[in-house]
Protein backbone atom coordinates (compact mmCIF):
# COMPACT_ATOMS: atom_id res chain seq x y z
CA UNK A 1 0.00 0.00 0.00
CA UNK A 2 1.42 3.43 -1.05
CA UNK A 3 0.16 5.19 2.44
CA UNK A 4 1.30 2.73 4.71
CA UNK A 5 4.90 3.09 2.66
CA UNK A 6 4.57 6.84 2.97
CA UNK A 7 3.83 6.94 6.81
CA UNK A 8 6.98 4.18 7.35
CA UNK A 9 9.09 6.88 5.59
CA UNK A 10 7.77 9.66 7.59
CA UNK A 11 8.84 7.61 10.65
CA UNK A 12 12.37 6.86 9.50
CA UNK A 13 12.46 10.98 8.88
CA UNK A 14 11.24 11.10 12.28
CA UNK A 15 13.66 8.86 13.99
CA UNK A 16 16.58 9.77 11.43
CA UNK A 17 16.29 13.89 12.73
CA UNK A 18 15.10 13.95 16.05
CA UNK A 19 16.80 11.48 18.78
CA UNK A 20 15.25 13.10 21.69
CA UNK A 21 11.91 14.33 21.80
CA UNK A 22 9.74 14.24 24.90
CA UNK A 23 6.50 12.55 24.75
CA UNK A 24 4.21 15.51 23.98
CA UNK A 25 6.29 16.83 21.09
CA UNK A 26 6.81 13.27 19.95
CA UNK A 27 2.75 12.86 19.45
CA UNK A 28 2.21 16.26 18.27
CA UNK A 29 5.02 14.92 15.36
CA UNK A 30 3.22 11.82 14.61
CA UNK A 31 0.03 12.97 14.63
CA UNK A 32 0.92 15.48 11.62
CA UNK A 33 3.54 13.52 9.48
CA UNK A 34 2.70 9.93 9.95
CA UNK A 35 -0.74 9.31 10.82
CA UNK A 36 -1.86 11.45 8.66
CA UNK A 37 -0.72 9.39 5.77
CA UNK A 38 -2.65 6.14 7.42
CA UNK A 39 -5.86 8.02 7.52
CA UNK A 40 -5.83 9.70 3.70
CA UNK A 41 -9.33 9.62 2.60
CA UNK A 42 -10.48 7.73 5.35
CA UNK A 43 -14.01 8.41 4.85
CA UNK A 44 -14.20 7.30 1.34
CA UNK A 45 -11.24 4.10 1.91
CA UNK A 46 -11.96 2.46 4.91
CA UNK A 47 -10.24 -1.02 4.50
CA UNK A 48 -11.98 -4.31 5.05
CA UNK A 49 -9.26 -7.09 4.77
CA UNK A 50 -7.82 -7.85 8.43
CA UNK A 51 -4.17 -7.74 6.53
CA UNK A 52 -4.35 -4.29 5.51
CA UNK A 53 -5.93 -3.15 8.91
CA UNK A 54 -2.59 -4.66 10.41
CA UNK A 55 -0.39 -3.52 8.58
CA UNK A 56 -1.74 0.00 9.17
CA UNK A 57 -1.93 -0.58 13.29
CA UNK A 58 1.68 -1.80 12.53
CA UNK A 59 2.64 1.54 11.82
CA UNK A 60 1.28 2.96 15.01
CA UNK A 61 2.71 0.35 16.79
CA UNK A 62 6.12 0.79 15.59
CA UNK A 63 5.90 4.41 16.10
CA UNK A 64 5.01 3.91 19.79
CA UNK A 65 8.04 1.58 20.21
CA UNK A 66 10.16 4.86 19.53
CA UNK A 67 9.30 6.43 22.89
CA UNK A 68 11.59 6.22 25.57
CA UNK A 69 10.01 4.31 27.88
CA UNK A 70 7.52 2.41 26.17
CA UNK A 71 9.75 -0.22 24.29
CA UNK A 72 8.63 -2.83 26.86
CA UNK A 73 5.20 -2.18 27.08
CA UNK A 74 2.25 -4.06 25.19
CA UNK A 75 0.53 -2.00 22.40
CA UNK A 76 -2.60 -0.82 24.16
CA UNK A 77 -0.36 0.03 27.16
CA UNK A 78 1.51 2.38 25.21
CA UNK A 79 -1.53 3.79 23.02
CA UNK A 80 -2.71 5.28 27.24
CA UNK A 81 0.35 5.99 27.90
CA UNK A 82 0.16 8.46 24.91
CA UNK A 83 -3.32 9.07 25.05
CA UNK A 84 -3.81 7.90 21.65
CA UNK A 85 -7.11 6.02 20.52
CA UNK A 86 -6.21 2.57 17.82
CA UNK A 87 -6.48 3.43 14.24
CA UNK A 88 -9.46 1.26 13.98
CA UNK A 89 -11.40 3.20 16.40
CA UNK A 90 -10.71 6.33 15.10
CA UNK A 91 -11.66 5.48 11.81
CA UNK A 92 -15.06 4.01 13.23
CA UNK A 93 -15.67 6.98 15.21
CA UNK A 94 -15.65 9.39 12.07
CA UNK A 95 -17.76 7.42 10.48
CA UNK A 96 -19.97 7.95 13.48
CA UNK A 97 -19.37 11.29 13.39
CA UNK A 98 -20.49 11.68 9.98
CA UNK A 99 -23.92 9.57 10.38
CA UNK A 100 -24.68 12.06 13.22
CA UNK A 101 -24.06 14.83 10.95
CA UNK A 102 -26.06 13.00 8.09
CA UNK A 103 -29.01 12.58 10.12
CA UNK A 104 -29.29 15.92 12.17
CA UNK A 105 -29.08 17.31 8.73
CA UNK A 106 -31.75 15.16 6.57
CA UNK A 107 -31.94 11.77 5.68
CA UNK A 108 -33.14 12.33 1.99
CA UNK A 109 -30.39 12.63 0.18
CA UNK A 110 -28.38 9.23 2.32
CA UNK A 111 -29.48 5.87 2.11
CA UNK A 112 -30.09 5.99 5.93
CA UNK A 113 -33.92 4.80 7.13
CA UNK A 114 -34.34 5.25 10.98
CA UNK A 115 -36.18 2.50 12.27
CA UNK A 116 -39.43 3.68 13.48
CA UNK A 117 -40.66 0.44 15.07
CA UNK A 118 -41.23 1.61 18.68
CA UNK A 119 -40.00 -1.95 20.32
CA UNK A 120 -36.82 -1.70 19.40
CA UNK A 121 -34.15 -2.22 22.68
CA UNK A 122 -31.26 0.28 23.65
CA UNK A 123 -31.48 3.69 22.10
CA UNK A 124 -34.80 5.38 20.14
CA UNK A 125 -33.06 6.46 16.80
CA UNK A 126 -32.09 3.26 15.38
CA UNK A 127 -31.30 2.74 11.61
CA UNK A 128 -32.89 0.09 9.37
CA UNK A 129 -30.57 -2.78 8.80
CA UNK A 130 -30.25 -3.12 4.79
CA UNK A 131 -29.36 -6.45 3.41
CA UNK A 132 -26.78 -6.54 0.70
CA UNK A 133 -26.21 -8.95 -2.18
CA UNK A 134 -22.54 -8.37 -3.06
CA UNK A 135 -19.06 -8.01 -1.24
CA UNK A 136 -18.68 -4.36 -2.45
CA UNK A 137 -21.98 -3.61 -1.00
CA UNK A 138 -21.35 -4.85 2.12
CA UNK A 139 -18.19 -2.84 3.38
CA UNK A 140 -19.79 0.37 2.04
CA UNK A 141 -20.30 3.60 4.46
CA UNK A 142 -24.72 3.09 4.67
CA UNK A 143 -24.03 -0.58 5.35
CA UNK A 144 -20.79 -0.58 8.19
CA UNK A 145 -21.87 2.25 9.86
CA UNK A 146 -25.36 0.66 11.13
CA UNK A 147 -25.01 -1.96 13.25
CA UNK A 148 -22.21 0.35 15.35
CA UNK A 149 -24.82 3.55 15.83
CA UNK A 150 -27.70 0.57 16.73
CA UNK A 151 -25.40 -0.29 19.68
CA UNK A 152 -24.71 3.20 21.02
CA UNK A 153 -26.83 3.28 24.11
CA UNK A 154 -29.42 6.04 24.24
CA UNK A 155 -27.38 9.08 25.95
CA UNK A 156 -25.20 9.64 23.76
CA UNK A 157 -27.16 9.95 21.23
CA UNK A 158 -29.07 12.94 21.43
CA UNK A 159 -26.32 15.67 21.55
CA UNK A 160 -27.17 18.63 19.65
CA UNK A 161 -23.49 19.81 18.53
CA UNK A 162 -21.43 17.58 17.03
CA UNK A 163 -18.33 18.06 19.55
CA UNK A 164 -20.84 16.93 22.19
CA UNK A 165 -21.81 13.61 20.48
CA UNK A 166 -17.74 12.99 20.24
CA UNK A 167 -16.78 13.66 23.49
CA UNK A 168 -19.46 11.18 24.55
CA UNK A 169 -18.74 8.32 22.19
CA UNK A 170 -14.94 8.87 23.70
CA UNK A 171 -16.58 8.63 27.33
CA UNK A 172 -18.45 5.78 26.25
CA UNK A 173 -15.36 3.64 24.55
CA UNK A 174 -13.86 4.37 28.16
Amino acid sequence: MKNIKKAYSMLGLIKRNFSLLCRDSFVMLYKSVVRSHLEYANTVWNPDKKSIIKNLERVQMRTTKLVSGLKKKCYKESLMDLKLPSLKYRRTRRDMTEVYKLTMITLSSVHLDINLDTRTRGQTKKLVVRRCRYHVQKYSFCIRITNVLNGLPDEIIPAPPVNTFKNRLDKFRG
